[in-house]
């Protein structure tokens, strides 16, 4: 059972690197016009959220902070909160999914790579900065984060293993909410 309040989870729109399958990690890359209207998106998900929370967390990290802009009402304070910034992909960063599949004696599908990459964040402490901001929150509010982070964040929330929270939608343009044991996606 959680003992965490209820949260609302965005992940950020699609951005250029994504439509090129690289992987971000710590660099950014900008909102393709798909990725800015799914932001847009989000805003009508939540606009329909009564007694949405007032408490916005933003990873500090471009993609996001311009995914918040569009999609939190422009009344309501954001807090960037570098916990929530994507996982550190080290020396993977700016390569794709091609490249990554030669560097790996491992299945790709299992996605257990995010946490291996050459000097790149562990699975323990990417669960150990986002354990931190879970443990932090005692009110609703709404989190706008990256794939990975938001896999990690939601999985810690639910209570999962790994291997089952890598199994977790990585959708963007919805809302994953996570309330009452259990997650529903907004859309």
């Amino acid at each position: 059972m959680s003992n965490y309040p209820d949260l609302f989870v965005l992940r950020h729109g699609e951005t250029e690197w994504n439509t090129l399958g690289k992987f971000q990690g710590r660099k950014n890359s900008p909102l393709t016009e798909t990725g800015k209207s799914q932001a847009r998106k989000q805003n009508e998900i939540l606009s329909r959220i009564p007694n949405q929370p007032s408490r916005v967390f933003v990873s500090p990290q471009e993609r996001a902070q311009h995914t918040a802009k569009l999609a939190i009402a422009p009344h309501i304070e954001t807090k960037p909160d570098a916990r929530l910034m994507e996982i550190a992909f080290g020396q993977w960063e700016g390569v794709t999914r091609d490249y990554i599949r030669t560097q790996i004696d491992y299945p790709y599908e299992g996605h257990q790579w995010y946490f291996r990459s050459p000097k790149g964040e562990s699975y323990e402490e990417i669960c150990e900065r986002v354990q931190s901001f879970l443990s932090e929150q005692d009110e609703p509010a709404i989190v706008v984060t990256h794939g990975v982070t938001s896999l990690v964040l939601r999985g810690i929330w639910l209570g999962l293993e790994m291997d089952q929270l890598l199994q977790l939608p990585r959708t963007q343009g919805c809302v994953f909410h996570l309330s009452q044991n259990t997650e529903t996606i907004l859309t």
